[in-house]
């Protein structure tokens, strides 16, 4: 498994931190720390969880004191800052040690989190010796504390560890015990998110297999949970039938009343066969949907791409009678595109596993001709700009020339008089490709670049668009091996950078 892939597994683990955290109220330290971008300023980041870690273990909260010191020293080991890093968790030990007034329990799960912040670092060290040995400390601490949810982090960290070093078998092995027991549990939320995130982080580090093993188990989990959820559904739709039949047998022998429970009883049993009949068809179906998905996706972002196979099926049967309406009609005619993006990203999502075909393409005329298209798109002296080297390079031109000119159409119609538009070509590296889409204007709120690649998020008047552009244009991205993402360092407008690896 690449390095790529055990960063983002760190990450993750690191973002996780509060699963630990006892439920009181943050410090002001705390909270100062955890406003700080760390992007910006790493070090006044971290000297203020080192000031919290110090506040918190006068007080004697050692919990809220392990917490801030593993995430100090999480952001010296960023750095390369190995021995302080160190340093920083024996000081974390020696005052949760020093203590005088928790409990063993509480100790044990304060050093748990100062134990699993060694097992990270080794694992960043790639030795795993040191790392598995880490891991049977925090296995003896997460029972000494008696702490379920400890419990539960341990086998997520174990089957960190093993996917980290290459150990897929003994990490499906974990991750099966703890969907496992989760499930038992009737935790299915939280079951589909462990799954979900595998899922996301094997599509990050690009690892096809990891993502294909991760599914391949998320779908055989959804089957089986899907029966057990439908079943608990019915229990306690026979236990309501049960409770209101004892309720009748006890209320007022009268005639009248009698017969108004009754008559309330039998709309509630046709309102709840009526449910279960809807439900078991929703269930046959989406059970044959599912398997039939599964002799052919191998690579999937998240559960929408099952809402838009089943979108798509619907868009396609619904074609022929489309084709009879006049297309002329606006509301006809956003039907229609609409259908057809629909089964455009279906087919994109269902293929990911496809090596796309690439040919040569000198890159200048390539993307002369695109800017080309939308000249008579621009508004009043808008300036269109084509910056590409005098080369060629192996793409996929079908793909690239349909997200590229979205990418353009956009621009013209969003960048105002005297504005401009420019398309950049750049050879990041020997395998890495990069064009650019710029334009002057307004930008894009932050908190919405991630939405505008993800389909399906409102409802859209339809002839206005109905917002699957970019999402298409994403997973095309992903298709070649690749990305689109919106350049956060641009404040002249707004600008997507697509890397392409070849």
């Amino acid at each position: 498994m690449n390095r790529k892939f055990l960063f983002f597994l760190m990450a993750l683990v690191l973002g996780c931190g509060a699963v630990y955290a006892e439920e009181v109220q943050k410090s002001e330290l705390q909270q100062r720390a955890e406003a700080i971008d760390v992007n910006q300023n790493i070090a006044s980041a971290r000297s203020m969880y080192i000031h919290a870690f110090n506040d918190y273990i006068n007080k004697g909260q050692i919990r809220q004191a392990a917490e801030c010191g593993a995430k100090a020293t999480a952001l010296y080991y960023k750095e390369n800052y190995w021995k302080e890093a160190f340093d920083l968790l024996r000081r974390v030990d020696q005052g949760i040690i020093a203590d005088a007034k928790s409990s063993t329990l509480e100790k044990a799960a304060a050093h748990y989190v100062v134990s699993r912040e060694r097992m990270l670092m080794y694992m960043k060290l790639r030795k795993p010796t040191n790392a598995m040995d880490y891991l049977k400390i925090m296995d003896n601490q997460a029972n000494l504390s008696g702490e379920e949810k400890l419990k539960d982090d341990l086998l997520y960290n174990k089957a960190i560890y093993y996917y980290t070093f290459g150990q897929n078998a003994e990490g499906n092995a974990v991750f099966k015990e703890m969907a496992d027991k989760l499930t038992k549990q009737k935790e299915y939320g939280k079951v589909d998110e462990v799954y979900q995130t595998l899922i996301a982080n094997g599509r990050k580090s690009n690892s096809v297999s990891l993502v294909a093993q991760s599914y391949k188990g998320y779908m055989a989990w959804k089957d089986s949970t899907t029966a057990l959820k439908y079943a608990d559904q019915i229990a306690d739709l026979k236990r309501q039938i049960g409770d209101n039949e004892q309720s009748i047998a006890e209320k007022d022998s009268s005639l009248t009343a009698r017969m108004g429970f009754i008559v309330a009883l039998g709309i509630l049993a046709g309102i709840l066969a009526a449910a279960l009949i809807v439900g078991g068809a929703i269930l046959l179906r989406y059970i044959l949907l599912t398997r039939k998905q599964q002799k052919n996706i191998q690579l999937l972002t998240d559960s929408n791409a099952l809402k838009a196979k089943f979108i798509s099926n619907i868009a396609a049967q619904l074609q022929p009678t489309f084709q009879k309406l006049d297309s002329r009609n606006p509301e006809v005619k956003a039907l229609i595109d609409f259908s057809d993006h629909i089964q455009t990203l279906s087919q994109l999502e269902n293929s990911m596993d496809e090596v796309v075909e690439l040919e040569e393409t000198q890159i200048p005329p390539f993307c002369e001709g695109l800017m080309n298209q939308i000249r008579d798109k621009v508004k009043k002296d808008v300036v269109l700009h084509v910056n590409a080297p005098k080369m060629s390079a192996d793409i996929n031109k079908a793909y690239v020339s349909h997200l590229l000119l979205h990418l353009l159409n956009n621009a013209a119609e969003y960048t105002p008089e005297e504005g401009t538009i420019s398309l950049e070509f750049k050879k990041r590296s020997a395998h890495t490709l990069q064009f650019l889409v710029s334009n002057t204007g307004s930008a894009i709120p932050e908190e919405k670049r991630d939405d505008i690649f993800k389909p399906f998020l409102e409802i859209r008047d339809l002839t206005k668009g109905d917002g699957l552009g970019l999402p298409i244009c994403k997973q095309m991205a992903l298709k070649m091996n690749g990305d689109l993402e919106i350049d956060p360092e641009f404040t002249k407008g707004v600008r997507f950078v697509l890397d392409l690896h070849v």
